[in-house]
């Protein structure tokens, strides 16, 4: 592949490809069973040739055709067995790699935006990207005064290109369905299409990544890069090994599995209430454990790619902590309340407080216990309970309204539960909320202090 195909007439065509290719492979099986071949036998090869498509089609074409599949990769914990597991693999591909851009399209680009004398810039510029992702490749190198460090170069075209694929996808998301059982992916597409410009400003994801790695410079938990330059298209920020995220989900240990998700859901409770920013993309591709001969409770979590944040200068709204302490207490008329205020529910719609909280409970079973096991099966439960239209949550749920507010912090918390129930971790997700969260944890104290940017410690707030 030399580039991002950019003619719009040649991505529409391939994107349209996917749904199509379901279909015609669909006719195909069905011939196949009534030939004589068992119907599981046929399923089980029509969904590995989808998985393989999937990959093949959005990895290529980059920009929004695989930004999609990144973040669909984060809800297939919540798909049924039989579905996701031919797409796991696939999927789980587009978190962290792609078909590279040849080096003379990246050297063309660094010369652009850094200018001619690029390479007085490094010791040494490894040509082989170390990672490809949605909209941009990593390339290894040494920078001049010796640091490690990553170089993102956004692809040529990769704007026109994001803005287009999620235009095509979304006239297409009905087709779409058969890729992701029960789940609605136009409302996904049209949040995603309005993250683009974010996304492609390196300058604001440098910004993001800055505050990020001042706020946690030191910390004994979490570890953020720091931005060593960035110039128009293209970022340079320290290296950081440590083990992918996807590798510890693949094949960790259990001790490895705890240990990254707790410190997961560390990081999407602390980081908001530290920074006033929310990281927006929690896909494993983003992530690394890093360990060290030590016990697993000094193991740390690196974090990577600020593009796609959301700002809450205050940290997460305060009705999110007070709701669910509400819910937990069996304060049904005090949650409708506070949902109605909120903008959850409309003026015009009449609900049973009772119902509001039978539906609200077993999603928040997660802050009910010290430690919850996250699981793929726990989660499967809770996407067939509201997606079943014979079910009470099904029609209650469909009355509930998502305020523009809190789009993007739906779509991260649910991302995140979704990577905490692909490692199967044992985590304290409740201890987080009561440490981040002060209208929580009104009525119990925190059990761990928090601290401050300069490592003082901190009282949290109340």
């Amino acid at each position: 592949m030399s580039d991002l195909p950019r003619k719009a007439v040649t991505r529409t065509a391939r994107l349209a490809a996917l749904p199509l290719g379901i279909a015609g492979r669909a006719t195909l099986g069905l011939g196949k069973r009534i030939g004589g071949r068992s119907a599981e036998v046929v399923t089980a090869e029509l969904q590995q040739a989808t998985a393989d498509q999937l990959f093949k089609v959005l990895g290529e074409l980059k920009g929004g055709a695989m930004k999609f599949g990144q973040v669909l990769s984060v809800f297939e914990a919540a798909l049924p067995e039989e579905v996701a597991g031919p797409y796991r693999a696939a999927l789980t591909k587009l978190q962290d790699a792609a078909p590279p851009m040849p080096a003379a399209k990246v050297h063309a680009a660094l010369a652009e935006r850094l200018g001619d004398g690029w390479r007085g810039l490094f010791q040494e510029f490894d040509d082989r990207p170390a990672a490809a992702a949605s909209i941009g490749q990593v390339h290894k190198a040494i920078w001049h005064d010796g640091r490690r460090v990553a170089v993102k170069v956004q692809y040529p075209g990769a704007g026109d290109a994001l803005l287009a694929d999620l235009s095509q996808l979304s006239r297409v998301a009905w087709l779409l369905g058969p890729l992701v059982p029960g789940l609605d992916i136009k409302p996904l597409i049209t949040e995603l299409r309005e993250r683009v410009s974010e996304e492609l400003d390196y300058e604001l994801e440098a910004q993001a990544q800055r505050r990020h790695a001042e706020e946690f410079a030191d910390d004994p938990d979490i570890v953020v890069p720091r931005v060593v330059a960035q110039a128009d298209q293209v970022l340079v920020t320290e290296w950081m090994d440590g083990t992918p995220l996807a590798e510890v989900i693949a094949s960790g240990t259990q001790e490895e599995r705890d240990r990254a998700g707790q410190l997961l859901a560390r990081f999407l409770f602390a980081g908001p209430s530290r920074t006033g920013l929310l990281h927006a993309d929690p896909h494993p591709g983003n992530f690394r454990l890093l360990k060290d001969d030590g016990p697993a409770s000094g193991w740390r979590l690196g974090v990577l790619d600020f593009g796609t944040v959301d700002r809450l200068p205050g940290g997460l709204p305060a009705p999110i902590g007070a709701s669910l302490r509400m819910a937990l207490d069996g304060d049904a008329a005090g949650v409708l309340k506070m949902l109605r205020e909120e903008g959850f529910v409309k003026p015009s719609i009449e609900l049973d407080p009772d119902a509001v909280l039978d539906y609200l409970v077993p999603i928040i079973e997660p802050a009910a216990v010290d430690t919850f096991h996250f699981t793929r099966a726990w989660m499967r439960a809770q996407a067939a309970r509201i997606a079943d239209p014979r079910s009470p949550a099904y029609n209650l749920g469909k009355q509930l309204n998502l305020p523009p507010a809190y789009l993007l912090i739906h779509r991260v918390t649910l991302s995140t539960i979704g990577v905490l129930c692909q490692l199967g971790a044992k985590a304290p997700f409740r201890a987080e909320m009561l440490e981040w969260l002060p209208e929580f944890s009104v009525h119990e104290p925190a059990k761990r202090p928090a601290k401050s940017p300069k490592g003082a410690a901190r009282k949290p707030q109340s």
